[in-house]
């Protein structure tokens, strides 16, 4: 809940409630009342780090964050086909290997 996490961050409501307008952040709703998940936490975690921190304004946050994104999900493709590659190496290779040992037969 929003008390809960302005409090572990030590931080007024007002902070979270504008990095949501802002669209930084997306708590869930439960009947009106926000529930930050574990990435939520993470993600205020980031947020206050490159505003108090670093200096970094609002909206440079939101660049760093789309970009953050973007590249977690480049990752994600990345060892999706870096995964298929593997699956493709290796029937190519057990494919080589019948072939081998036909020949020799």
């Amino acid at each position: 809940m929003i008390g809960v996490v302005c409090e572990m961050f030590h931080i007024h409501p007002q902070t979270l409630r504008l990095y949501e307008r802002e669209g930084l952040i997306r708590p869930n709703r439960v009947g009106g009342s926000r529930r930050y998940s574990a990435e939520d936490i993470e993600r205020i975690r980031v947020i206050l780090n490159l505003t108090k921190e670093l200096g970094v304004n609002r909206a440079g946050v939101d660049i760093i964050l789309r970009m953050r994104n973007r590249i977690e999900a480049l990752h994600r493709e990345m060892g999706e086909m870096m995964d298929c590659l593997e699956t493709d190496t290796r029937k190519r290779f057990k494919k080589r290997i019948v072939e081998i040992f036909e020949e020799e037969e």
